[in-house]
């Protein structure tokens, strides 16, 4: 029965520490897009700030540059005069202060426990992870409560015909993850953005990013 105590007191937090780790190495976000974008045809872009703080920063140029990378990349040209750009891409991106998380760890008993859990994301629908055993979670014996901070990041992305103000494109990419850091957030955000862009027309679609190669 000790062999066994030892063994439960251990695999709990174990699987914990495995769950939250793969939610830490991978990257998931919602990215609702509507679209009329013609097919690209060398139509000309220039990028501005759909947030005033963030224009005129370092910080959000270097954001604009991967944003007009992908944009090229799909078959438009950076505009040599923003003046006379064909498309006007709106961009804005931020992270919230955080909401506090709890988790818990027990020992052996009856009581059961839902671990992991995220609640509910930015659109409404599960988000997270979580596995019910009542051996390893609740009970007497053995408990253990820690918490973490989890974090809800945005990019939106608007592409207005610069001759009318005709909007050809809205797009939102939103994430849960335990990093506020927007150097790692941001450029995540713009993959997902991107994948498969320019979409459907009113897609909600959950995009998940493979883990960044090491070395």
């Amino acid at each position: 029965m000790k062999a066994f105590s030892k063994i439960g007191l251990f695999a709990a937090p174990a699987l914990a520490l495995v769950a939250l780790s793969g939610c830490a190495t991978s990257f998931k976000a919602d990215v609702a897009r509507f679209q009329q974008l013609p097919a690209p045809a060398g139509q000309s872009y220039t990028i501005v700030a759909d947030d005033p703080k963030l224009a005129g920063g370092l910080e959000f140029s270097h954001y604009a540059q991967m944003v007009g990378q992908r944009l090229t990349q799909t078959g438009y040209v950076a505009a040599g005069d923003p003046a006379k750009a064909d498309l006007i891409v709106r961009v804005a991106y931020d992270v919230d202060n955080g909401r506090e998380r709890v988790r818990s760890t027990g020992g052996f008993g009856p009581s059961p426990y839902f671990g992991g859990g995220w609640g509910y994301g930015r659109w409404g629908r599960p988000w997270g992870y979580g596995f019910y055993d009542p051996w390893l979670f609740g009970g007497a014996g053995f408990n253990d409560v820690s918490s973490y901070t989890v974090y809800t990041s945005d990019l939106s992305m608007k592409i207005d015909r610069a001759a009318d103000n005709l909007r050809l494109f809205e797009g939102k990419a939103s994430a849960q993850s335990l990093s506020n850091k927007l150097t790692y957030l941001v450029p995540n955000l713009i993959d997902a953005m991107f994948t498969n862009f320019p979409g459907q027309n009113g897609e909600d679609v959950k995009i998940t990013l493979p883990p960044e190669k090491k070395g």
